[in-house]
């Protein structure tokens, strides 16, 4: 079995107010194409389809137009489930005959249990889920976390596997010892957030999308992420973009990551606002790139973001130098705020508040807030 893994294709994504429609149908023509020149069996799509949960129009259109040009008129089946940025109930209208054509798209927890069979492998499909939809599935309200909660889901595909066969997990969620970049929504609510990667290794590869760094995970070559197709944050900047072409022979594992150019590259640039502004530079560097220009000079520059623009079209940040020194010391002493989880900040508030720790149900019903607020934007 031969298969194309891609993730994280975020359709309707903005790159600081700019749409990145155009980059998203050049990337994916790229992808069309290597799919072609590898001969791959099926293509993965491991989560986050789209970017909000109810997307554009114009993000929609390209979507089918995309699903139209890979799976009926290039003839590949389609495997591919929900992420945490894409509405579960709204990618699921269709679902079921697409599945004659061979278009899997799986969004729901209950749908994960019966494999996907193509020539000598099984394909399990688990979109992203919440613990409260693990405590539902199993009837079991002793799950409180995401860990609990995927032990026994796969305990549960386990007993479907067929030896003879190579078995293959498609999800969207973050491995324990992962590197996340500043693009990605954290998931992170009621306890434990992440998954170990000893938990995945019964599979024969573990498809995963959710973060956008290709190299995320170094420790095992069965699970990995793909990484998105675009740089969607000045934090990626020096990251590779690309797909994973995977291919499974008698329990054999060979894992090849195939770059991909962007239509623009994201990058940063820095100078004065003089050699900024000569031709000499400018014509020197790809000035439709989306670029983030920081200014060495210490004298005011009126109108200089306006003059910039003239230039370099796709501008997407301005910052001196000063600024940007002062907005690193800020992060630093910010760290240990940012990085606490939006219940237990929430708890600690309520306890400095109150003397008082939250009830079961209070809790329940955080959680069933977070995630609602979540799922709202």
């Amino acid at each position: 079995m031969k298969f194309l893994h891609t993730a994280d294709w975020h359709i309707g994504r903005k790159l600081n107010g700019f749409s990145l429609l155009e980059e998203q149908e050049a990337v994916f023509l790229e992808v069309m194409a290597i799919a072609k020149k590898e001969q791959v069996d099926a293509i993965v799509i491991a989560g986050d389809l789209y970017d909000r949960s109810i997307p554009s129009v114009e993000a929609v259109s390209l979507f089918n137009t995309m699903m139209v040009e890979m799976n009926l008129k290039s003839g590949y089946p389609v495997l591919a489930i929900s992420g945490n940025h894409d509405s579960a109930t709204r990618l699921e209208t269709g679902s079921l005959w697409l599945k004659t054509q061979d278009f899997y798209l799986q969004t729901q927890l209950s749908q994960a249990f019966e494999p996907i069979e193509m020539l000598d492998t099984q394909f399990y499909l688990l979109p992203y889920f919440e613990p409260f939809h693990g405590r539902q599935y199993f009837q079991d309200d002793s799950l409180r976390d995401i860990q609990g909660s995927m032990k026994l889901v796969i305990e549960k595909m386990k007993e479907s596997f067929n030896p003879k066969k190579n078995q293959v997990l498609v999800s969207h969620f973050f491995a324990a010892g992962s590197t996340k970049s500043e693009s990605e929504t954290t998931l992170e609510v009621g306890g434990l957030d992440s998954i170990p990667i000893e938990m995945l290794l019964d599979f024969d590869y573990v498809a995963l999308g959710h973060l956008h760094y290709k190299n995320a995970i170094t420790k095992n070559e069965k699970v990995q992420y793909s990484g998105a197709l675009l740089k969607y944050s000045l934090s990626e900047e020096k990251q590779e973009k690309g797909v994973r072409i995977i291919e499974l022979s008698e329990k054999k594992l060979t894992n090849t990551f195939i770059p991909i150019k962007p239509l623009r590259d994201v990058k940063k640039i820095s100078g004065s606002f003089k050699e900024l502004t000569e031709p000499d530079f400018y014509d020197s560097i790809n000035r439709e790139d989306y670029l983030a220009i920081t200014l060495t000079d210490s004298a005011v520059i009126i109108n200089a973001i306006h003059e910039l623009r003239q230039i370099y079209p796709h501008l997407i940040s301005l910052e001196r130098v000063q600024s940007e020194q002062r907005r690193r010391e800020s992060t630093k002493k910010e760290t240990n705020f940012i990085q606490l989880k939006p219940d237990i900040l929430l708890k600690t508030y309520y306890k400095e508040v109150t003397d008082k720790e939250l009830t079961k149900r209070q809790s329940e019903w955080l959680e069933e807030a977070i995630i609602e607020n979540r799922t709202e934007k």
